[in-house]
């Protein structure tokens, strides 16, 4: 599994025009999913992601987590993070997991934060 997690003010992804997920304050999360990927990674992955302490406190030191700041979540499937360019010049996709599976994950990760109290929005890209 791999993400990339960002923090920001606001973020929203849009289909075709219309807007399938948005957040205010919290982090954005682009999540690749691996062939042998299991729950206990995500668990794993869930846990370490909202205890990032990566938002500022009163003294504007980064001690404060994204549970700490009642921040919410815009997590995003995406294969693409898992390319291997290893060889050649197109990248190969193997190890990435099948939509459907990418996206029982990024469901997981629903499930699992709102038994923490945090505010989740889905960024499906599929239909």
């Amino acid at each position: 599994m791999r993400a990339v997690v960002q923090r920001v003010t606001r973020a929203s992804v849009a289909v075709e025009g219309e807007t399938v997920g948005q957040i205010q304050r919290g982090l954005l999360v682009f999540l690749g999913v691996e062939v042998g990927d299991e729950k206990s990674d995500l668990d794993y992955l869930v846990g370490k992601i909202t205890g990032l302490r990566i938002f500022e406190d009163a003294e504007g030191k980064m001690n404060l987590s994204l549970l700490d700041t009642q921040g919410a979540l815009l997590v995003i499937s995406q294969f693409t993070l898992l390319g291997d360019v290893k060889k050649g010049k197109r990248p190969s996709f193997c190890s990435s997991r099948k939509a459907r599976i990418g996206s029982a994950f990024v469901s997981g990760i629903h499930r699992s934060l709102s038994r923490n109290q945090c505010a989740c929005a889905d960024g499906c890209l599929s239909s």
